[in-house]
């Protein structure tokens, strides 16, 4: 088996193909043109691919893989920029249609829990997108899309709401790097919201052996939760590490405001995922 992964470089993607490593299977790491660092990949190749300009023959170019694990996605982590929408929706289109025509047959798209929009309490898949935000509403609509697109076409597409993942490798503004970068500093105190909001964190290890189980199954899933299924406080996850790695840090609760592109309590059903899973072992 052949296996693609877009965004190899990034913080999800970099577990996926640790992960595809660990099987034996062909790995394509896709990487922009512009990427300096470098990838360890014990077996496969790396592919150097801009997906806003791709060439015509752009599945050859990967290989013609059996299985596309499509995390790529430009303008992030500003949820609100319109260039989600009115950039990269088409481009991400476009390079997915053309793969598809050109002899795709299988599809895992990282999606995201923001496609739920204001919503609270426990998201299951039954729960109908109301994206609030740009970047949920041009995730919703690549979805959309692909599915009226899969009716003329047919492919198998997998659609994995991804919600909040942490662990190594993730951007230095995230969470757990500044709750560590003020530690190290030996900050006092660490500034946070009140951490009374209710999410749903996983390991990026886990949710990366998870989109591989996906992509392995080869089905037609559509949208399902990547998640842990389980709500816990932001403030609670805090604590939580600081209790984990001995820290002496205290926390200033209420030093930002709540955002306001999402709900105070809401959480994934995971039970779609834990059936998909429990098939796959």
């Amino acid at each position: 088996m052949k296996v693609a992964v877009t965004g190899a470089m990034g913080f999800i993607g970099r577990h996926v193909v640790a992960e595809l490593a660990e099987h034996a299977v062909e790995v394509v790491a896709v990487v922009r043109p512009s990427s300096t660092r470098t990838l360890a990949l014990p077996a496969g190749k790396v592919v150097s691919l801009d997906l806003h300009d791709a060439p015509a023959n752009a599945f050859e170019v990967l290989g013609c893989p059996d299985v596309l694990i499509h995390l790529a996605w430009d303008g992030l982590p500003n949820y609100k920029s319109l260039h989600h929408f009115e950039t990269e929706l088409p481009a991400q289109y476009r390079f997915l249609k053309g793969l598809i025509e050109a002899g795709l047959q299988n599809l895992v798209v990282a999606g995201t829990c923001f496609e739920y929009g204001m919503q609270s309490g426990p998201l299951s898949e039954s729960v109908a997108p109301n994206p609030s935000n740009p970047y949920g509403f041009a995730k919703d609509a690549l979805r959309s899309e692909l599915e009226y697109f899969r009716k003329i076409h047919p492919f198998h597409l997998t659609w994995a709401r991804l919600f909040y993942l942490y662990g190594e490798g993730q951007a230095e503004n995230s969470l757990l790097p500044q709750l560590r970068q003020a530690v190290e500093r030996g900050d006092p105190a660490f500034d946070m919201s009140g951490g009374e909001q209710l999410r749903d964190y996983l390991r990026v290890d886990e949710a990366a052996r998870y989109l591989v189980s996906l992509a392995f199954a080869m089905q037609d899933v559509g949208a399902v939760n990547v998640c842990s299924g389980t709500p816990i406080s932001v403030r609670g996850l805090v604590e939580g590490w600081i209790k984990e790695n001995g820290w002496a840090i205290r926390l200033n609760l209420g030093y930002y405001p709540y955002p306001d592109y999402e709900p105070m309590a809401f959480w994934g059903d995971s039970t779609k995922l834990s059936t998909l899973i429990g098939q796959a072992t």
